[in-house]
């Protein structure tokens, strides 16, 4: 049975289960369910769902190669992670990309960066202060 969920939200992607294993690892993130058309994942009261476009909405979606962040969204999910420094690296072998360390930026007691996942959509890592 899925934990109890206080916050969540949707990603529709071209390549669910890429998508889907980049924000597990990265977000620390558990699968909680998997079918056909979705993944759900969650921690601590988040509830993450990687929705599968359909066929003809993914069929005019082009991924480049890096992926060209998508910046015109009103949205941003913030994870929270134990080290950005520590991440950076899996983020670009997972297919996302960070900014460089000097864009990084304290917010709230935390040290920030933004960054983008495999199909370009943009995420924040905050790394609490010690």
């Amino acid at each position: 049975m899925p934990q109890q969920v206080a916050a969540a939200a949707v990603i529709y992607a071209k390549d669910m289960l890429r998508v889907g294993k980049f924000y597990e690892a990265i977000a620390g993130l558990a699968v909680t369910e998997a079918e056909a058309g979705h993944i759900v994942l969650e921690a601590n009261g988040f509830q993450l769902t990687i929705v599968a476009m359909p066929a003809h909405v993914a069929a005019g979606v082009e991924v480049a190669n890096p992926p060209l962040r998508r910046e015109g969204t009103p949205v941003k999910l913030v994870h929270f992670v134990p080290g950005i420094a520590a991440i950076r690296e899996q983020v670009a072998n997972l297919g996302g990309q960070l900014n460089p360390a000097d864009r990084e930026w304290q917010f709230q007691g935390a040290r920030v960066c933004d960054g983008h996942d495999p199909e370009g959509n943009v995420f924040q890592l905050r790394e609490r202060a010690p």
